[in-house]
């Protein structure tokens, strides 16, 4: 059994950063792993996915070019950093682990992922 607790979030003002944390209790070779996101009143969206090794990644192209995803396979954490954030990236932050594609593949389907996190609020400010 995997459990992911995210950390990081909070109140920053449009253009300001933020790193996200996703820490990985249990074994997690293998597994791909992501973060998705969800504003009120919107459904759930991909923001990025890594494979095993790092060398797969997606972004969603609202954020391609501000965020960045990676992973510590040491630590067992995926991170997310975030540069020049705007008020539409509020949302609460979700990370997710996949624990059959990871090897090969990033995939981008919430239902593809098989543990989430609780989830960590990010708020841009104008």
């Amino acid at each position: 059994q995997v459990q992911l607790v995210e950390s990081g979030g909070g109140l920053v003002q449009a253009g300001g950063s933020l790193r996200l944390s996703c820490a990985a209790s249990g074994r997690t070779s293998g597994y791909a792993m992501a973060w998705f996101r969800q504003a009120p009143g919107k459904e759930r969206e991909c923001v990025g996915t890594i494979s095993w090794s790092g060398s797969i990644t997606y972004y969603a192209d609202s954020v391609k070019g501000r965020f960045t995803i990676s992973r510590d396979g040491a630590k067992n954490t995926m991170y997310l950093q975030m540069n020049s954030l705007k008020p539409e990236d509020t949302a609460v932050y979700f990370c997710a682990a996949d624990r059959t594609r990871g090897w090969h593949d990033a995939p981008l389907r919430s239902i593809d992922y098989d543990y989430w996190g609780q989830g960590t609020q990010v708020t841009v400010s104008s």
